[in-house]
């Protein structure tokens, strides 16, 4: 089959077999009459755009093809005779398995006429798209040097003198002459790297390396805050901003200038250092916590070096004769200055020394010295040897008041090349103390508040008796943790008719209302377990329940374990026991055999009605064995079960059985494994030598 082009100007058309377009590089298509019906396409336009059926129309042919309006372009070149052309044109081509992809190609239309007299369309469709995605890459490329440009102006434009040149390896080539103006030093100093020299030490070598690292990578704009040293010897905040001039993709040089940013600089650290004290001291759980928090926001921020020294009475400091007694409570020091800085000790101070005249005005003192020559009289004793191997040279004494009293003394230096410690950052040190104002004195006053629960605990707790025929030994250790004060308590008596009582609780919380409660029970017990000499523990325990109830309805929950000991003069030792919801009592025998004794179990105290009873169980204690009572702050761990804390306990006291009485407790807290979370209490009797069985 042959087709004809439609000559120009009336020319004669010459035939041209559409066979000979099968091996061209390009597609093309061919259709006749109104209809458009499809009659031809080449391999290529088969391989680029499907195979398609043909002798039907072009629009059921392609009905897939998603840019339909291509095809109202036929009507006008098969009418007019007049060819048509688009140019990089987008088309949705569409694979297997549902992949779509967008390709660009241009089309010519043309008409054509078959030997027999019929017009049709001849399409000839060449693929752009990579002269489409190059051209786009172009413009893209045109618009960042564009951009490029316009960072460029803006830097020039900006209100600074320091404007520079550097070329592609981040040299300095050019510079103006407020560089030499700024620092004091030639340009010739400061062309090629000099102008690095031009940083605060400390500041050196993060500028270095953050420039260099920048002019390998060439991000489209840099920026680094560092000191600049002026002329005066002055260290000025200032931030260095840099753009690439790039020329097809290759970057000419750096064009930069430095900004002065030392009043910005110091708003925005005023800002952050208020709000990191207020969180941090917020968040401690401690007054040493607490103290320990806030000296992390001065160090290094404000102060190489910071001390806290906690006045522990207040109300009575200075004393009399003008003396003044501080506790060290935390001292911190950056990175890089020597170790040995001395922690946690006590300092008397005579009348003239900063601290003492601190407290007693309320003031802050400053000074600054000869680098190591700390005078005596502006730090604590402890610390001279320190600060004079660290090179201390400036320093200031603060008071920390909470509740208009004067509880604390801050302390801090700077040392080596760093600055003295100017106005504005005395300034700054004395509202970081005041914005932790709140938190602390929430703090000592729990602080003050626990040591009155830990007075009155450790009253309660006294030795037990000395007996003839019992040897009892008894210990306690308070939570490790100083926000704590825990309901432990033991205790042991003889009443009159010769039997032994021991008793070990733990009222629920860690407060002083706890240390109270405690303190009730104890004594409580005490009296009902004299007053009813015959009756059995969890009868005494009952009468302690009910009456706590009635008494102090506030009081919450217990546990405890009440025991009768008696015999002796040739009887057998005969143990009576109750427990209230208490880990159970341990006996071991001399030779290591130890269990729990678990036959009087009841609920804990403040749980039953008042009146309700409760049941006691016996047990003979074979000579040379040992009665152990303890809380749970000696077996619990978190994350373990219990029953795992109870059998180390077991196994560790059966270890210790041929111990005596004394050894075999400092055995047991020695070996706890117990975090200090929780108080520890512990008693244990053991009948003495030849007592019968």
């Amino acid at each position: 089959m042959s087709l004809s082009r439609e000559a120009p100007d009336g020319a004669e058309a010459s035939g041209l077999p559409l066979e000979v377009f099968d091996p061209a590089p390009v597609g093309v298509l061919a259709c006749q009459g109104e209809q458009h019906v499809l009659t031809y396409m080449n391999d290529a336009y088969r391989a680029t755009f499907g195979d398609r059926p043909l002798g039907v129309p072009l629009r059921e042919a392609f009905a897939d093809l998603a840019e339909q309006g291509y095809l109202d372009l036929f009507d006008p070149v098969l009418h007019s005779g007049e060819p048509a052309r688009v140019s990089a044109s987008p088309v949705t081509i569409r694979y297997g398995h549902g992949r779509i992809e967008q390709r660009y190609f241009s089309f010519s239309l043309s008409r054509i006429t078959s030997p027999e007299g019929s017009p049709g369309v001849l399409v000839v469709a060449a693929e752009v798209t990579g002269e489409v995605i190059a051209a786009e890459r172009a413009r893209t490329l045109a618009e960042e040097r564009r951009r490029t440009l316009l960072r460029y102006e803006s830097l020039v434009n900006m209100n600074t003198e320091k404007v520079w040149v550097a070329d592609p390896g981040g040299r300095m080539i050019e510079g103006s002459p407020g560089w030499e103006r700024v620092t004091g030093r030639p340009w010739a100093e400061i062309r090629g790297t000099g102008w690095l020299d031009t940083a605060h030490p400390e500041d050196r070598a993060a500028l270095s390396e953050a420039w260099f690292r920048a002019v390998d990578e060439v991000p489209d704009r840099f920026e680094h805050v560092y000191r600049l040293r002026h002329a005066d010897g002055t260290y000025r905040h200032c931030a260095l901003r840099a753009v690439p001039v790039r020329e097809h993709g290759i970057v000419l040089e750096w064009m930069g200038a430095c900004v002065d940013v030392e009043e910005q600089w110091r708003r925005e650290r005023h800002r952050d250092l208020l709000t990191r004290a207020d969180r941090v001291v917020a968040e401690s759980h401690s007054v040493p916590d607490a103290f320990a928090a806030l000296s992390r926001v001065v160090v290094p921020a404000l102060a190489d070096a910071c001390g806290i020294y906690l006045l522990p009475d207040p109300a009575e400091q200075p004393s009399p004769d003008g003396l003044l007694v501080v506790e060290q409570v935390v001292a911190t020091a950056r990175d890089g200055l020597p170790g040995g800085l001395p922690q946690r000790r006590g300092e008397h101070l005579g009348p003239g020394h900063a601290l003492t005249r601190v407290v007693r005005e309320r003031r802050l003192v400053h000074r600054s010295f000869p680098p190591g020559a700390v005078p005596a009289d502006l730090a604590p004793p402890g610390v001279l040897p320190w600060l004079a191997r660290a090179g201390a040279h400036s320093g200031v004494v603060l008071p920390v008041l909470v509740d208009t009293a004067v509880a604390a003394v801050a302390v801090a230096f700077v040392c080596g090349d760093r600055d003295p410690i100017g106005p504005a950052d005395r300034s700054l040190l004395r509202e970081v103390v005041e914005q932790a104002h709140d938190a602390l004195g929430q703090a000592l006053r729990m602080q003050r508040t626990q040591r009155v629960a830990l007075a009155l605990q450790r009253s309660l707790l006294t030795e037990p008796p000395d007996l003839p025929d019992l040897r009892i030994a008894a210990r306690y250790l308070p939570s490790l943790t100083a926000d704590e004060v825990g309901g432990d308590w033991y205790d042991s008596f003889r009443l009159p008719d010769g039997t032994t009582v021991l008793s070990i609780g733990d009222v629920a919380g860690h407060d002083l209302r706890a240390a109270v409660t405690m303190g009730k029970m104890r004594n409580m017990l005490r009296a009902l377990a004299a007053d009813h000499d015959d009756r059995p523990p969890g009868d005494v325990v009952r009468r302690l329940d009910a009456t706590t109830q009635v008494l102090d309805p506030e009081a919450g929950t217990a546990t405890c374990v009440v025991a009768r000991v008696e015999g002796g003069a040739g009887r057998p030792w005969r143990l009576t026991y109750t427990v209230a919801g208490h880990p159970p009592p341990l006996l071991v025998t001399g030779d290591g055999d130890a269990r729990f004794l678990e036959s009087a179990h009841n609920p804990l105290l403040g749980v039953l009605a008042p009146g309700t009873p409760r049941t006691s169980a016996a047990e003979i204690l074979p000579p040379g064995s040992t009665l152990l009572l303890y809380t749970d702050g000696l077996i619990e761990l978190p994350g373990e079960s219990l029953d795992r804390g109870l059998e180390r306990l077991r196994h560790r006291t059966a270890e210790l059985a041929g111990e005596p009485v004394t050894a075999l407790c400092d055995g047991l807290v020695a070996a706890t494994d117990a975090t200090g979370r929780d108080d520890i209490a512990l008693i244990a009797l053991r009948p003495s030598a030849g007592s019968p069985g």
